[in-house]
């Protein structure tokens, strides 16, 4: 089935592992006529903005779903990375229960999808360790 993707004015998106941008002043519509992973612009994450372990998580995955010729080392760093983040912080094991459930059934943009959950919840614990911190 093809997929009708219409891109702002310079907003970029991965389609099946190409970086693509719209350099036209004006929007564009582009018709995916295969199942290709796809990722639009507010999707992608880039190396520099994996600044949090979770947020490393979602890249390992972001890797996973767009270039499947790395799967094995993505998946070897994606369940190192795993064990350290539950080994420090439990109460995410019932996230990424369900995140590798995904990962498992090679569903990784459904898994980037709970990981953006996971990324707001490492939010807020960071936000209120911080606020703990200064009361005291």
């Amino acid at each position: 089935m093809a997929l009708k993707v219409t891109l702002k004015a310079n907003e970029h998106m991965i389609v099946g592992g190409a970086a693509v941008k719209n350099i036209s002043g004006k929007s564009a519509t582009l018709l995916i006529e295969n199942e290709v992973p796809l990722l639009r612009e507010k999707e992608i994450m880039r190396d520099n903005e994996a600044d949090t372990p979770c947020k490393r998580i979602y890249l390992l995955t972001q890797l996973m779903y767009i270039d499947p010729a790395n799967l094995s080392r993505y998946h070897k760093l994606y369940w190192k990375l795993t064990g350290e983040i539950i080994e420090a912080a439990p109460s995410t094991r019932g996230m990424f229960q369900a995140i590798s459930e995904q990962i498992y059934d090679n569903q990784y943009y459904h898994a980037l999808k709970e990981i953006r959950k996971l990324i707001q919840y490492e939010q807020k614990a960071t936000s209120n360790a911080l606020k703990s911190s200064r009361g005291i």
